[in-house]
């Protein structure tokens, strides 16, 4: 039997726990990807119950359905246009007056609309009571309770929105807002019009409303889209309105609506919620007592930061452990059925030793995403923005503009994209512009190398100050550009403190399985393609000329040795002159593969552009690397791993062994981890700094100030390290 298709739409205040349920409904059945033309995220799963087969898309959070926003045009035109059977409406409980406001709105656009009132729990903790029944008949919709984090009332969701998308009952006109007489004789003067016209691309009393609020996209649709005069009528007629109506009550008409709209939610709120008279603590004011507090709340926001790298560096290091047996088991199994040849070589040490190398460092990029996951879900995310407040301010922006930054310990595509919560587009252009500095995942493994070599009992504490670094650099950055190149006043803010919220594990391992994803198939891509170029580039030409018969040395080295060990007198000699010969012998190998790496086409790249990372105390290997790394962070240790000729797949211990060898002290492994931390974003992310600017410029200035940028900072540590320990 086939299953019947129904569409719904989630749509929602921030923080009302929409996105909660999304996952709760869909699981792992999502499709993450963009709206069509816009580069905000997309989410859209299947729900499968009963006989029906429920498509969900999670609409952007939004406030309110007017048009300021990319959000709020995404989310009113999709309802508008696509027509889902059902809109549910995700409200926090504990919120009432505030959510009810979008869901107002929603209600205004006549479709079927179900009220979700999530947080119910939440809410009783607080001593509200809804009477659900009343809200139900004033507003002429289905009520539902839910307590998203828990699962509770997620069937009862799905069954009523199955029976309301097939019942086709109509919308009752009488239970929306309605306006003082002389803004409802408008909105029925205009509807009247639009109505001769034949009506309109949707509901003529919402399009009525619309261009007296004179919403910009709305007028544009309705000039195109009437014909003849009879549009441009429309529209003056609307116009005429909104100048008598502004002229009546001394007031912009889109504040005299909204005010409208807020005592009509109040009169409701007064019939539906009771507070109970029982003395309830609000457990989030009494922990942001604690939390928020100008004295504690930074040395504790300092702490968790410290304490997530701990976990990503201790705890990451067991699961790295198998993921590297694993590699190292394939590499033998392909070593034992293939003989030896370029093949074998490719095979080996250009796609396993290149994706291993890699992929060794997923359990510590989950556990990062992990642990961002459980700050955004549990409302202290919010909290970080409110202690960055007054810092962001130092740079002319506020707190918000901290959350994209905060981001970009994750990634930095989607840190650059959800800057479009920024209204002001200098502060927007400013975030993008220093976000890059705050390091992403894809830094980690570099920093996980470098400081497990070089600094094995504090790396944790290493990788900490260099994210540290990277916040006081865009702070710095910040207030450079906000003094020269983006002048303006600090935006007025005020930052939202959502209620604490235990975080659902479904949701954050759903968090972590969206990055999984991503990060395998970009081993599976990009990754992959840069190991064997790497590798291809450090393996030919083939026909190398030495400028000394290395391989006679060794054969020498061997007969001399061969000779004395028949001569010697006890087994102590004998172990004694192996260990000699042993050692000339690597010691000439070593300089044999030194003069082939330098001769192939990678060593010629890295001699050309070595005078340029000298001075920083990079050598020519780790500038290759850096190049490599333009394209993704992650290439940058397979690259070391190829360069350094590094025998096993995923063998860090090889890897540090070869990067001691090669000359790397603590200090020039300090300085390539600044570097690697300034320098220019990924490809990817100067692509959506390009599309989110709408400027190719800005793309080139990134790239050229962050590698400036990332090179004198390199150069101020390796300098003052030599300077101070030198000798």
């Amino acid at each position: 039997m086939k299953k019947k298709h129904i569409k719904i739409a989630l749509t929602g205040n921030p923080n009302a726990g929409k996105t909660t349920i999304f996952n709760v409904l869909t699981g792992t059945r999502q499709k993450v990807g963009n709206w069509p033309g816009v580069t905000v995220e997309k989410k859209e799963g299947v729900v499968n119950h009963d006989d029906y087969e429920i498509q969900v898309v999670d609409l952007p959070g939004t406030y309110s359905l007017t048009p300021f926003s990319v959000e709020e045009v995404i989310a009113r035109d999709f309802i508008i246009n696509e027509s889902p059977d059902v809109v549910v409406n995700i409200i926090d409980a504990s919120n009432m007056e505030r959510n009810l406001y979008l869901a107002t709105q929603v209600r205004e656009l006549d479709c079927k609309v179900l009220f979700v009132l999530n947080m119910a729990d939440l809410a009783e903790s607080k001593g509200i009571r809804i009477d659900a029944a009343k809200l139900s008949e004033l507003l002429d919709v289905e009520i539902v309770y839910t307590v998203g984090n828990k699962g509770e009332g997620v069937t009862d969701l799905l069954e009523k929105a199955i029976h309301l998308a097939e019942q086709g009952k109509p919308t009752l006109p009488e239970r929306r807002v309605h306006y003082n007489r002389d803004v409802e004789a408008a909105i029925v003067d205009v509807q009247a019009m639009i109505d001769e016209c034949g009506g309109l691309f949707y509901n003529s009393r919402w399009i009525a409303i619309k261009l007296l609020e004179q919403d910009d996209i709305i007028r544009k649709r309705v000039a195109r889209e009437v014909a003849g005069a009879s549009g441009e009528a429309i529209l003056q007629r609307a116009e005429a309105h909104r100048n008598r109506l502004a002229d009546i009550f001394d007031d912009d008409l889109e504040i005299v609506m909204t005010d409208e709209r807020y005592g009509f939610i109040a009169g409701i709120a007064r019939e539906v919620v009771t507070m109970t008279k029982k003395n309830r603590v609000d457990l989030s004011r009494n922990i942001d007592l604690v939390l928020t507090n100008k004295f504690l709340g930074f040395p504790i926001f300092i702490f968790f930061i410290w304490l997530m790298f701990q976990l990503t560096f201790s705890v990451g290091a067991y699961p790295m452990g198998l993921i590297e047996k694993g590699f190292s088991l394939l590499s033998l199994f392909v070593d034992h059925i293939l003989s030896d040849g370029l093949f074998k070589d490719f095979l080996n040490d250009g796609v396993i030793a290149g994706v291993g190398s890699v992929a060794v460092f997923l359990p510590n990029i989950l556990i990062l995403f992990f642990c961002i996951a459980i700050f955004e879900d549990s409302g202290y995310m919010a909290r970080a923005a409110f202690l960055m407040d007054r810092i962001m301010h130092f740079i002319g922006l506020h707190g918000k503009s901290f959350i994209p930054m905060l981001m970009g310990f994750g990634c930095s595509v989607p840190a650059i994209m959800a800057t479009r919560t920024l209204e002001n587009r200098k502060d927007r252009i400013l975030t993008i512009l220093i976000t890059p500095f705050m390091s992403c995942s894809a830094r980690l493994p570099v920093y996980i190398v470098l400081a497990g070599t070089f600094f094995p009992k504090h790396a944790g504490t290493v990788i900490f100050l260099i994210y540290l670094t990277g916040i006081l650099v865009a702070m710095v950055t910040g207030r450079i550009f906000r003094s020269t190149l983006l002048r303006g006043e600090d935006a007025p803010f005020v930052m939202e403190l959502p209620p604490y919220r235990a975080p659902m594990i479904k949701g954050l391992l759903i968090h972590m399985w969206d990055r999984a994803k991503q990060f395998l198939k970009k081993m599976g891509g990009v990754i992959l393609i840069g190991s064997v170029v790497i590798w291809g580039l450090s393996v030919f030409p083939r026909d190398i000329r030495y400028s000394t018969d290395y391989d006679g040395m060794m054969t020498a080295i061997n007969n001399q040795y061969t000779a004395e060990l028949s001569r010697a007198r006890n087994q102590e000699r004998h172990r004694q002159l192996t260990q000699e010969r042993d050692r000339a012998v690597d010691r000439v190998r070593r300089a044999r593969e030194k003069e082939r790496t330098e001769k192939v086409y990678m060593g010629r790249i890295g001699r050309l552009i070595e005078p340029m990372f000298a001075p920083v105390g990079i050598d020519w290997r780790g500038s290759v690397a850096l190049l490599t790394g333009f394209v993704a962070k992650e290439i940058v240790v397979s690259t070391l791993g190829i360069l350094h000729a590094v025998e096993g797949a995923a063998d860090r211990a090889a890897l540090s062994k070869a990067l001691i060898n090669s000359g790397m002290t603590p200090l020039s492994a300090l300085s390539m981890m600044v570097f690697v931390l300034l320098y220019v974003p990924c490809l990817a992310s100067i692509m959506m700094i390009m599309r989110e600017t709408a400027s190719l410029k800005w793309a080139v200035f990134n790239i050229v100030y962050t590698t400036v940028v990332a090179w004198c900072a390199a150069f101020v540590v390796y300098r003052t390290g030599l300077f101070f320990f030198a000798g």
